[in-house]
């Protein structure tokens, strides 16, 4: 059978308390509705409409590149209002899935086996349910003495006795395309919200003895939903703790997985270690055998095999294999190293390309600048890379020697094999094979200290 999924994102999130539209709250390093499209994707849907309203400008360009169809509802009136916004965009497919956009932890699985489900018992809607220790806040499946589904009741219109059950009505269903359009024209919103509610097109099915099944998933933590910060923090823990055991599984060694932050897009070798306290973000990739930590941040950056990084931040850089950074480096944005470049304790790097096996032991700053390779750039150094105004490059040929606490003031060339004197500012091109000193002669006035402290 050929489905649609509508994802269901134009709520407010009021209770998030945020002017960010509540499914575009990260989770593991990316929107929570990402996660939902992604999810869907797996389970083999390929025509995806996002139901978006609050906040729609920025919901669509966050997700412009997911290849989701948008269908805008004006008024937030309910879930049944939401999904009768989407009927032109489904009526090519003979079967619905419908879910929330901030349920980030579902599995693949979960909807594959929903989907099984529905088929095999040819219903005209199924209803995702679980059971949950504490049910708050989700409607309850309401059964009768058969064991079939009566009704489903929500958390704000429920009596005592109901809100004891523990059977819960996920938000997630599947429907006849067909069917489920035409009996959303007939919903009213006598409630407490004053809404539309989808789980009455279950009621009104089953009054006209359609097919209306539950299908009962032994996985609650995979549907949890969230309206606060609090269950933001807990969907992050989860996810989290997913990425890491895959991770482990794949012969990744996470020395402490509670304390080691990694996005649900980072790639990482076999035989790699991380290190406690380590945050590895974005899109980042990560080679075999490497090293990492602790107390390093990641961003969006690729690092190669047997690379060492310990107690650094690096961000969107690049790094070849065999290298050695830390402790305490910062590389900026367009920094490229490769491979077996030395970068040591307080070394910054911006955009910046670092030759084969060349070195920035300590204490420098490097930005803007081409530095060949075999280079060694002595402690106290930096690029003299802006005058106010304007940014300038630095060249560094292969073989070069940076005396310490050399600033080199950019446009600045220095040749092959070529060295700086200690203590020397360079403002002009220094040409292959030579030495470069600019600093006064050294002066020593015989007997001043005495007499100063005489003084």
């Amino acid at each position: 059978m050929k489905y649609s999924a509508v994802i269901l994102a134009a709520g407010k999130g009021v209770r998030m308390v945020s002017k960010l539209p509540k499914v575009l709250h990260p989770v593991a390093g990316k929107p929570m509705v990402a996660h939902v499209i992604n999810q869907v994707k797996a389970a083999g849907i390929e025509n995806i409409i996002l139901v978006v309203g609050s906040g729609r400008q920025e919901v669509e360009e966050a997700m412009s590149g997911e290849q989701v169809h948008f269908v805008v509802q004006e008024q937030q009136l309910g879930t049944g209002h939401a999904l009768m916004q989407a009927r032109t965009a489904a009526k090519h497919s003979e079967q619905v899935l419908v879910l929330a956009g901030d349920t980030p932890l579902l599995k693949p699985e979960m909807l594959k086996k929903l989907i099984q489900f529905h088929e095999q018992q040819k219903a005209v809607a199924t209803v995702l349910s679980c059971e949950a220790e504490d049910p708050f806040g989700y409607g309850r499946i309401i059964r009768n003495q058969e064991g079939f589904l009566e009704c489903i009741v929500e958390e704000k219109d429920a009596d005592v006795s109901q809100k004891a059950i523990k059977e819960i009505n996920s938000g997630i269903y599947c429907f006849n395309t067909g069917i489920i359009f035409d009996k959303l024209a007939n919903l009213n919103n006598n409630n407490s919200q004053g809404e539309y509610y989808l789980t009455e097109v279950i009621e009104i099915l089953k009054k006209e003895n359609k097919q209306v099944a539950v299908y009962l998933s032994p996985d609650s933590e995979s549907i949890h939903g969230i309206n606060d910060r609090q269950q933001l923090a807990y969907a992050e823990s989860i996810l989290r703790q997913r990425i890491n055991i895959q991770l482990m599984k794949e012969g990744v060694s996470i020395v402490d997985p509670l304390t080691t932050f990694i996005d649900s897009e980072v790639k990482i070798g076999n035989d790699t270690v991380i290190l406690p306290f380590t945050m590895i973000e974005g899109k980042t990739v990560i080679g075999t055998n490497c090293r990492i930590g602790p107390s390093s941040r990641i961003s969006s950056s690729l690092i190669g095999n047997n690379v060492n990084i310990e107690s650094s931040r690096i961000l969107e850089a690049k790094i070849g294999d065999d290298c050695n950074i830390g402790p305490y480096a910062y590389l900026r944005p367009g920094a490229v190293l490769h491979s077996g470049v030395k970068i040591g304790d307080f070394v910054e790097i911006k955009k910046s390309v670092i030759g084969e096996n060349s070195k920035i032991p300590h204490l420098s700053y490097v930005g803007d600048a081409q530095v060949g390779k075999g280079v060694n750039i002595g402690a106290g150094t930096i690029t003299c890379n802006y005058d106010g105004f304007n940014k300038y490059n630095t060249v560094l040929e292969d073989g070069v020697f940076i005396g310490s606490n050399s600033n080199l003031v950019a446009p600045v060339k220095i040749g092959k094999n070529s060295y700086t004197g200690a203590g020397s500012t360079i403002t002009r091109d220094v040409e292959e094979d030579s030495l470069a000193v600019e600093r006064a002669a050294q002066k020593n006035i015989i007997g001043w200290a005495k007499r100063i402290k005489k003084q």
